[in-house]
Protein backbone atom coordinates (compact mmCIF):
# COMPACT_ATOMS: atom_id res chain seq x y z
CA UNK A 1 0.00 0.00 0.00
CA UNK A 2 1.16 3.63 -0.76
CA UNK A 3 1.69 5.78 2.01
CA UNK A 4 -0.50 8.48 0.50
CA UNK A 5 -3.35 6.53 1.03
CA UNK A 6 -2.70 5.72 4.42
CA UNK A 7 -4.31 9.19 5.93
CA UNK A 8 -7.43 9.04 3.51
CA UNK A 9 -8.00 5.16 5.14
CA UNK A 10 -7.54 6.81 8.51
CA UNK A 11 -9.95 9.18 7.91
CA UNK A 12 -12.22 6.83 6.40
CA UNK A 13 -11.96 4.74 9.14
CA UNK A 14 -12.63 7.41 11.96
CA UNK A 15 -15.53 8.87 9.81
CA UNK A 16 -17.46 5.73 10.08
CA UNK A 17 -16.20 5.01 13.55
CA UNK A 18 -17.84 8.69 14.75
CA UNK A 19 -21.05 8.11 12.20
CA UNK A 20 -21.68 4.38 13.73
CA UNK A 21 -21.41 5.71 17.16
CA UNK A 22 -23.52 8.87 16.70
CA UNK A 23 -26.11 6.37 15.01
CA UNK A 24 -26.11 3.84 18.77
CA UNK A 25 -26.40 7.10 20.54
CA UNK A 26 -29.42 8.99 18.89
CA UNK A 27 -31.90 9.14 21.72
CA UNK A 28 -35.35 7.66 21.28
CA UNK A 29 -37.82 6.80 24.15
CA UNK A 30 -36.40 7.30 27.64
CA UNK A 31 -36.75 3.89 28.87
CA UNK A 32 -36.48 1.81 25.78
CA UNK A 33 -33.23 1.99 23.03
CA UNK A 34 -34.43 2.46 19.64
CA UNK A 35 -34.92 0.37 17.05
CA UNK A 36 -34.14 0.93 13.52
CA UNK A 37 -37.05 2.62 11.51
CA UNK A 38 -38.14 3.72 8.02
CA UNK A 39 -39.92 6.57 9.54
CA UNK A 40 -38.30 9.78 9.13
CA UNK A 41 -37.70 12.34 12.47
CA UNK A 42 -40.87 14.23 11.58
CA UNK A 43 -42.75 10.79 11.54
CA UNK A 44 -41.83 9.85 14.90
CA UNK A 45 -43.85 10.75 18.07
CA UNK A 46 -42.58 10.12 21.35
CA UNK A 47 -43.08 10.70 25.17
CA UNK A 48 -42.69 14.39 24.62
CA UNK A 49 -44.74 14.98 21.66
CA UNK A 50 -44.36 15.67 18.13
CA UNK A 51 -43.04 18.09 15.44
CA UNK A 52 -42.79 20.40 17.90
CA UNK A 53 -46.07 20.39 19.90
CA UNK A 54 -45.27 19.00 23.59
CA UNK A 55 -47.46 17.76 26.41
CA UNK A 56 -48.27 20.03 28.43
CA UNK A 57 -48.65 23.17 26.49
CA UNK A 58 -51.56 25.10 26.75
CA UNK A 59 -54.11 25.69 24.07
CA UNK A 60 -53.37 29.13 24.20
CA UNK A 61 -49.48 28.32 23.80
CA UNK A 62 -50.40 26.27 20.83
CA UNK A 63 -52.85 28.31 19.01
CA UNK A 64 -50.52 31.47 19.58
CA UNK A 65 -47.40 29.55 17.61
CA UNK A 66 -49.83 28.45 14.88
CA UNK A 67 -49.56 25.02 15.77
CA UNK A 68 -53.61 24.90 16.75
CA UNK A 69 -56.82 26.08 15.07
CA UNK A 70 -60.58 25.56 16.14
CA UNK A 71 -62.10 25.17 12.90
CA UNK A 72 -66.34 25.72 13.58
CA UNK A 73 -66.63 22.34 11.23
CA UNK A 74 -64.34 20.31 13.53
CA UNK A 75 -65.28 18.40 16.93
CA UNK A 76 -62.51 20.88 18.61
CA UNK A 77 -59.17 21.77 18.20
CA UNK A 78 -57.00 20.94 15.04
CA UNK A 79 -53.33 20.24 15.48
CA UNK A 80 -52.45 22.44 11.78
CA UNK A 81 -48.51 21.24 10.96
CA UNK A 82 -49.58 17.32 12.54
CA UNK A 83 -53.11 16.23 11.11
CA UNK A 84 -51.92 12.23 11.73
CA UNK A 85 -52.19 13.67 15.31
CA UNK A 86 -55.42 14.51 17.34
CA UNK A 87 -55.03 16.84 20.35
CA UNK A 88 -57.20 15.71 23.51
CA UNK A 89 -56.82 19.00 26.60
CA UNK A 90 -57.65 18.86 30.03
CA UNK A 91 -58.01 22.59 32.02
CA UNK A 92 -56.72 23.83 28.59
CA UNK A 93 -53.73 21.74 28.35
CA UNK A 94 -52.50 19.11 26.47
CA UNK A 95 -52.39 15.79 27.98
CA UNK A 96 -53.01 13.78 25.11
CA UNK A 97 -52.31 12.88 21.32
CA UNK A 98 -54.25 10.25 19.11
CA UNK A 99 -51.41 9.58 16.67
CA UNK A 100 -52.29 7.89 13.48
CA UNK A 101 -49.50 6.78 10.03
CA UNK A 102 -47.41 7.46 9.31
CA UNK A 103 -46.60 8.41 12.89
CA UNK A 104 -44.60 6.09 15.03
CA UNK A 105 -42.55 5.72 18.33
CA UNK A 106 -39.09 6.03 18.08
CA UNK A 107 -39.21 1.86 18.11
CA UNK A 108 -41.13 2.23 14.76
CA UNK A 109 -44.70 0.45 16.78
CA UNK A 110 -47.95 2.46 15.52
CA UNK A 111 -51.06 2.07 13.99
CA UNK A 112 -50.53 -1.38 11.49
CA UNK A 113 -48.10 -2.26 13.71
CA UNK A 114 -48.49 -6.29 14.79
CA UNK A 115 -48.99 -7.08 18.36
CA UNK A 116 -46.01 -9.19 18.14
CA UNK A 117 -43.79 -6.93 16.90
CA UNK A 118 -45.09 -4.04 19.61
CA UNK A 119 -44.06 -6.95 22.30
CA UNK A 120 -40.95 -6.99 21.05
CA UNK A 121 -40.41 -3.62 20.87
CA UNK A 122 -41.88 -2.95 24.31
CA UNK A 123 -41.57 -6.10 26.39
CA UNK A 124 -42.15 -4.79 29.75
CA UNK A 125 -45.28 -3.35 28.10
CA UNK A 126 -48.20 -3.52 30.69
CA UNK A 127 -51.78 -5.18 29.48
CA UNK A 128 -55.00 -3.87 30.10
CA UNK A 129 -57.78 -5.84 29.30
CA UNK A 130 -60.95 -4.41 27.71
CA UNK A 131 -64.33 -4.71 30.34
CA UNK A 132 -65.88 -7.97 29.02
CA UNK A 133 -68.71 -7.34 26.52
CA UNK A 134 -67.15 -3.80 25.68
CA UNK A 135 -66.60 -2.72 22.03
CA UNK A 136 -63.19 -1.75 23.54
CA UNK A 137 -60.20 -2.50 22.21
CA UNK A 138 -57.48 -4.84 24.69
CA UNK A 139 -54.40 -2.52 25.15
CA UNK A 140 -50.47 -2.32 25.88
CA UNK A 141 -48.88 0.45 27.97
CA UNK A 142 -45.77 1.76 27.74
CA UNK A 143 -44.72 3.88 30.71
CA UNK A 144 -41.71 6.47 31.30
CA UNK A 145 -41.96 8.51 34.57
CA UNK A 146 -44.96 10.63 34.02
CA UNK A 147 -45.74 9.62 30.35
CA UNK A 148 -47.07 6.69 28.42
CA UNK A 149 -47.89 5.04 25.13
CA UNK A 150 -51.10 3.38 24.82
CA UNK A 151 -51.34 1.19 22.06
CA UNK A 152 -55.26 -0.42 21.57
CA UNK A 153 -55.19 -3.63 19.60
CA UNK A 154 -57.81 -6.35 18.13
CA UNK A 155 -54.79 -9.15 19.42
CA UNK A 156 -53.30 -9.20 16.06
CA UNK A 157 -53.17 -5.59 15.33
CA UNK A 158 -52.68 -1.78 16.53
CA UNK A 159 -55.58 -0.28 15.89
CA UNK A 160 -55.11 2.67 17.91
CA UNK A 161 -52.18 4.58 19.78
CA UNK A 162 -52.27 7.29 22.13
CA UNK A 163 -49.44 8.95 23.75
CA UNK A 164 -49.97 11.33 26.98
CA UNK A 165 -49.42 11.73 30.99
CA UNK A 166 -49.66 8.70 32.48
CA UNK A 167 -52.83 9.36 34.54
CA UNK A 168 -54.75 10.23 31.77
CA UNK A 169 -53.93 7.34 29.32
CA UNK A 170 -55.04 5.30 32.50
CA UNK A 171 -58.05 7.39 32.10
CA UNK A 172 -58.87 6.93 28.63
CA UNK A 173 -58.47 3.47 28.79
CA UNK A 174 -60.74 2.65 31.59
CA UNK A 175 -63.62 5.49 31.15
CA UNK A 176 -63.20 6.10 27.52
CA UNK A 177 -64.03 9.66 25.79
CA UNK A 178 -67.00 11.64 24.55
CA UNK A 179 -67.93 11.09 21.10
CA UNK A 180 -66.57 14.73 19.89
Amino acid sequence: MKPRFIPLIVVALALFGLLTGYSTQRGGSPAYASATTTATRSDVVDFDGVRGVRLGQTDTELAQQGAMTRPQAACGPVLTGVHEASPVFANGELVLMWVNPPLTTPEGVGVGTSVAATKAAYPQATTMNAPAGSYQFDGLMVTSGDRAYLFMHDGQTVRKAVVGYTDDVRRLFTHGVGNC
